[in-house]
């Protein structure tokens, strides 16, 4: 068995001076690779990314669930960065460390001291990595950005994503994050590549609406190129009955039609569901013919997939090797043999934690397995393990506490 000293990152020493979800997440991917992490938040409330699982419309649990998944294999420091006995804690942390990684914004830095003009010269050779919501300059550059605002939003995937006459819709939090997280992450491991060619450190970021704006980038491109938009999607009236629509069974599923080579899949399709009568009606010969007719198509494949439940249509469409997807639904998700087999979710390493498995990163090098998922800390729970690897001793770390510079865990938590 391969133990964590042989991990990829082992050796390399994190600090995770972010909040909630995009900055954090970047920094347990390092750590999935064994990097050591360590987590530094404010005393007595602490990183408010603690409290957002009791956050409505997040799923009620009394397990801390999101804190458990960005926050896994930490360990965590409590600190005051605005008392004058942390500015030693803060300067030992950068001279130990290989990468800083913060999502404060601009001004906010600045006020703490740690921009990256702060920092740098305590160590040169730090990769200094920070996120924002709307990027590091211009007018909003110290606006508070969030997932569903600057990346949804602000990139137009709200908009793009919605049906004719329906509101925008919330999307499942942290998908703009976790995104922007491995941007973040890939940023971070380019930096370290510089460094290991010249020997220097180097400030890398990254944005929630950069990300937004990738994420978009096919039709924000055509939006650049002068493209006339047609105008969001009618569910009764699609441009292409056969690619991205969907339709409801029996059971009340729904099934994701991907029909991307709509002409040679059609006869295929007539057959999987009973009706190749549909072949050979002109209204629907070719692809120009059923988007002229979509109406009319979609109205008839209602009919079809309402007529038997998801079961009986996912083994037609399977024998015919079709392209289709099933809107599938938190029960089905956490079973998905899929996911199990492919390591996408994983035991956390204590059996005894709540909950068992946690979800891992996307990233996956062959040669290089993970570390075992380990549970998210407590609120200052190694603070005095930290400050001693960093050389202060016993009377020194006393010194800390009683100034409130570094609260012990109990004042911290």
């Amino acid at each position: 068995m391969t133990s964590d000293s042989d991990k990829i990152f082992s050796g390399l020493k994190v600090i995770d001076l972010a909040s909630f979800i995009a900055g954090p997440s970047a920094t347990t991917v390092l750590s999935d690779f064994g990097a050591d992490v360590i987590k530094v938040e404010p005393p007595r409330i602490g990183d408010p990314y603690r409290y957002f699982y009791k956050t409505p419309p997040n799923p009620p649990l009394n397990s801390n669930y999101t804190w458990q998944l960005t926050n896994r294999n930490k360990r965590n420091l409590a600190v005051d960065l605005k008392n004058p006995g942390a500015a030693e804690v803060l300067a030992r942390l950068v001279k130990w460390a290989d990468v800083f990684v913060t999502n404060f914004p601009p001004h906010v830095r600045k006020g703490l001291k740690v921009t990256y003009e702060d920092l740098a010269p305590l160590n040169p050779r730090l990769i200094y990595a920070d996120i924002t919501g709307y990027g590091e300059t211009g007018p909003e550059a110290d606006k508070p950005g969030f997932d569903i605002t600057a990346y949804w939003a602000r990139s137009g995937l709200m908009q793009f994503t919605r049906n004719a006459g329906s509101p925008p819709a919330v999307p499942v939090p942290g998908i703009g994050d976790h995104a922007t997280a491995i941007s973040l992450y890939a940023g971070i491991v380019t930096g370290l590549y510089r460094r290991e060619r010249t020997g220097k450190g180097c400030n890398v970021n990254t944005s929630l609406i950069a990300e937004g704006a990738w994420a978009t980038a096919a039709w924000l491109q055509a939006a650049l190129s002068g493209a006339k938009f047609t105008g969001l999607s009618d569910r009764d009236h699609p441009e292409n009955p056969l690619a991205g629509a969907s339709y409801r069974t029996s059971d009340d599923r729904w099934l994701l039609l991907a029909f991307v080579e709509g002409d040679k899949n059609w006869p295929d399709f007539t057959k999987a569901i009973g009706r190749e009568d549909l072949t050979a009606d002109p209204r629907f010969a070719d692809a120009k013919a059923r988007a002229a007719n979509a109406a009319v198509l979609v109205a008839e494949i209602d009919k079809i997939f309402g007529s038997q439940p998801l079961a009986y249509w996912k083994t037609a469409l399977d024998a015919a090797r079709l392209p289709y997807g099933v809107v599938q639904i938190p029960e089905e998700i956490v079973k998905d043999p899929q996911l199990y087999a492919n390591n996408i979710v994983v035991p956390i390493a204590n059996g005894s934690a709540t909950p068992e498995y946690t979800v891992n990163s996307p990233v996956t090098i062959r040669e290089a397995p993970k570390v075992a998922p380990r549970p998210a800390p407590n609120l200052g729970q190694h603070s005095d393990e930290v400050l001693a690897e960093l050389g202060f001793d016993a009377a020194q770390i006393a010194s800390l506490h009683a100034s409130g510079a570094v609260p012990t865990a109990e004042r911290a938590a």
